[in-house]
């Protein structure tokens, strides 16, 4: 076999990114190249995209090396007996919910041994607790941000391919397809924010198209749309309307306003994002209120947050409690301790410990954010944190001689997908904290730094999975270190 055949497999396992894994005898495989790490002939493993334990499928081999083969199913022989019906009409086009079509007691199952598997084989970590997952309480409508984009390109459905004369195909507001990036599919209906979120997705694609408004091209560098965002309060009555576009139209954006808040009642804020960069993202150069004030608040554990366009926020509230109230149980905060939080974005864990230590003092590269914090911090009239802007690529340990900032006795450690730079690692094993709470969106960099802070002076405690994102492979972990 090789790259772009095609072979039947039995699917036994889940693996890294919820793909499923098939073994295989290594004799039928020609592979690129070949490896010592697997010279065991009847082993030899598949990752199987779109599959499940229990499936057989037909599947499309598309990368071959000397331990692994990954493929992509495209025939469901026999389905396993763990699948069920995706509720959204747009699964299997969307990338967005991925395992939708999955038992939810089940990802939840696959997600807490995937973590397991991941600090076991990655980390080389070994006699650490590994604590029940915290599944999720509301498994649709959980988000509290959705960002659609506008599109000269309709994806097509398969039935509209091949029809001569099709509606509305130069005009699109919804999501990307996964690695195609001038198209967008269409979306009227999406269960991951609420149901007043799809009236105003749809209201606004209305109003745009009907008024024939040009959408912004990455090609051709013109056009006016080019982001919808909606944040949510879950935990308040707020709702925000961003519309991010490329240049100001005062006239339209006030009509668009009127129109908007006649038609759907409950928006709190309307705000344009003037977006001048070329690059594909939803953020402002600068931004104007219509409506509102400008930002919305929400709750986290008694505590209050002051959300702007551009702020970050997790992006599901109800689990945030629960992953916050993880990872102060893991640092057995006393209030008499100095605790550390390293990527501090908008101040939330900060602000959620404070009320447990003596002082807290936050770490964040980002400007906007640190100014996020701050706010947050006079918001709740937090007296005993303190927000300090500082680039945690290099070492930060000058910055805290500078400002006479008192050594750590916890350290949380809250960093993106990427991880932590190998400079803030040596950073905190030389600041030697007692004990050092991990909190990650990637388990497989998450792992990657604790082996490197195992091998000094810590060992890996336990670790307890929170599942932020039902129906995708995308899982939350806390884990603590002690010295």
């Amino acid at each position: 076999m090789k790259k772009g055949d095609t072979i039947e497999l039995e699917i036994t396992g889940y693996g890294y990114e919820g793909k499923g894994i098939a073994k295989i005898s290594k004799s039928i495989i020609k592979p690129t190249v070949d490896s010592d790490e697997n010279k065991d002939d009847s082993n030899y493993v598949v990752l199987v995209d779109g599959s499940y334990p229990g499936d057989k499928v037909k599947a499309r081999l598309l990368r071959i090396k000397g331990a692994y083969a990954k493929a992509k199913a495209i025939d469901i022989l026999v389905p396993s007996d763990k699948r069920v019906e995706a509720r959204c009409k747009h699964f299997g086009v969307c990338g967005g919910c991925k395992q939708q079509d999955l038992d939810y007691e089940l990802q939840i199952k696959f997600k807490q041994e995937q973590v397991k598997e991941i600090f076991e084989h990655i980390g080389g970590l070994k006699d650490f607790s590994m604590e029940e997952i915290i599944p999720a309480e509301n498994v649709f409508y959980y988000r509290n941000k959705m960002e659609f984009s506008f599109a000269d390109k309709r994806w097509l459905t398969k039935s509209e391919i091949g029809v001569d004369e099709i509606e509305n195909k130069d005009f699109a507001l919804g999501l990307h397809i996964p690695k195609i990036f001038d198209k967008v599919l269409d979306i009227d209906e999406c269960f991951l924010q609420s149901p007043k979120s799809n009236d105003i997705l749809n209201f606004t694609r209305t109003f745009f198209r009907e008024k024939n408004t040009s959408i912004y091209s990455t090609k051709t560098h013109t056009g006016y749309l080019r982001n919808l965002v909606i944040r949510q309060s879950q935990n308040t009555d707020d709702l925000m309307v961003n519309l991010v576009t490329s240049k100001k139209n005062n006239e339209l954006m006030k009509e668009y306003t009127e129109e908007l808040l006649k038609n759907i009642p409950g928006i709190t804020t309307i705000i344009n994002n003037i977006n001048l960069k070329k690059a594909a993202v939803a953020v402002g150069d600068y931004e104007k209120i219509y409506y509102g004030t400008g930002f919305i608040n929400d709750k986290i554990g008694g505590f209050s947050f002051r959300i702007s366009s551009n702020s970050f926020f997790q992006t599901n509230t109800l689990q945030a409690e629960k992953l916050y109230h993880t990872a102060i149980d893991f640092a057995e905060l006393t209030g008499k301790k100095v605790v550390y939080d390293l990527y501090s974005g908008a101040g939330t864990i900060a602000i959620y410990c404070s009320k447990n230590a003596k002082h807290v003092y936050g770490f964040e590269s980002v400007e906007s954010a640190v100014s996020d914090a701050e706010e947050n911090a006079m918001l709740n009239k937090t007296e005993n944190v303190s927000f300090i802007q500082c680039d945690l690529y290099k070492s930060f340990l000058p910055l805290l001689e500078n400002k006479n900032i008192p050594s750590p006795d916890v350290m949380i450690i809250d960093p993106p997908r990427s991880g932590m730079h190998k400079n803030t690692v040596d950073d905190v094993i030389r600041l030697n904290p007692a004990k050092i709470v991990y909190v990650s969106c990637n388990p497989t960099t998450q792992a990657r730094d604790i082996k490197l802070m195992s091998e000094s002076v810590y060992k890996l405690i336990k670790i307890r999975p929170v599942d932020m994102f039902p129906h995708t492979y995308h899982i939350e972990s806390v884990a603590l270190l002690q010295r």
